[in-house]
């Protein structure tokens, strides 16, 4: 369970699958970013995930406080300045999951796994 919260009503627990997803549906709506990447381990090749399997590019975790800390591994497009994508990343992802669960987002880790040549 990534995460409970508690109020007058009673408590909501949030599955890490949930964060996670919603998590990778914010990011892939930021420019630059082409998709999340999953790395194998045996050869460090980097697949590039769509639609249900965008979350495998996502790690939630929580810390001592209960506040999150978010890993994203994206694949950029080529042409684009990585600081300014990984800064709205972010700032963007920061905001949603903290409207979306109520939950204190401590840090967003963000690893570039690749670039690609966008259509």
């Amino acid at each position: 369970m990534a995460g409970t919260i508690e109020n007058t009503n009673g408590k909501i627990a949030i599955d890490k699958k949930v964060i996670e997803d919603y998590a990778g549906h914010a990011a892939l709506d930021c420019f630059g970013i082409v998709g999340m990447a999953s790395t194998g381990m045996k050869d460090g090749i980097v697949k590039m995930l769509k639609g249900d399997s965008i979350s495998r590019g996502v790690i939630v975790e929580k810390d001592e406080n209960e506040q999150l800390i978010i890993e994203f591994h994206i694949i950029v497009a080529y042409g684009v300045g990585i600081p300014a994508v990984v800064k709205n990343l972010s700032s963007n992802v920061k905001y949603q999951v903290e409207d979306y669960t109520g939950m204190k987002v401590k840090a967003v880790n963000v690893y570039v796994e690749g670039v690609r040549v966008i259509d």
